[in-house]
């Protein structure tokens, strides 16, 4: 009888331990590699933005059943804004808040819809990126967009959709902070 209340017990702490899902995805977008450094020392107000109109960025699609929609565990916007003003330092410009270039990230999109079958996922991942440049007398702008798609077999675990959200979002920021066409525009 003891073994068995023993046994009942364990099953029941294992089957809490493995229906637990993680709530929050965690993004870590990494300073991106600039490739080509400035020639002249340039000051530049650097900010990011969030205009996205939901905070989640993934939605996991469950046929006529609500979609379950995942936050990020810290707001992508303070981590974009960290990566875009250490790049910009990175790249040469002395990043000053009272600067008379300014330079505006928006974050217009980021979602990855993931679609669950028999026989696996399909994730596919979506980001935009607005970057606004004024000077005294012009404006730049610029629409910066990335795409990933995933397949996979069974079920999508976090870690797979972490990392390739972190993949897609590296790849557009080193873009554009690579772009010659906004540091032509900042250096004029």
């Amino acid at each position: 009888m003891k073994s068995l209340s023993l046994l009942l017990c364990s099953a029941l702490f294992l089957s809490a331990c493995a229906s637990h899902t993680p709530t929050h995805i965690a993004l870590n977008p990494n300073v991106p590699n600039v490739i080509n450094k400035i020639d002249r020392y340039d000051t530049v107000a650097v900010s990011t933005i969030d205009v996205r109109k939901a905070n989640f960025i993934v939605r996991f699609n469950q046929g006529d059943e609500a979609a379950k929609l995942v936050s990020p565990s810290e707001p992508i916007r303070q981590q974009l804004d960290s990566v875009f003003k250490k790049s910009m330092s990175n790249a040469g410009y002395q990043v000053d808040p009272a600067a008379s270039n300014i330079v505006e990230f928006q974050l217009d999109y980021l979602l990855t819809d993931v679609t669950e079958s028999t026989f696996g996922f399909e994730a596919n991942t979506n980001l935009t990126i607005n970057v606004v440049a004024k000077n005294q007398t012009q404006e730049f702008t610029k629409i910066y967009n990335g795409k990933g798609m995933l397949k996979g077999p069974f079920s999508p675990d976090f870690a797979t959709l972490e990392l390739d959200m972190n993949k897609l979002i590296d790849e557009l920021t080193t873009k554009i902070i690579n772009d010659p066409e906004l540091h032509q525009f900042l250096q004029q």
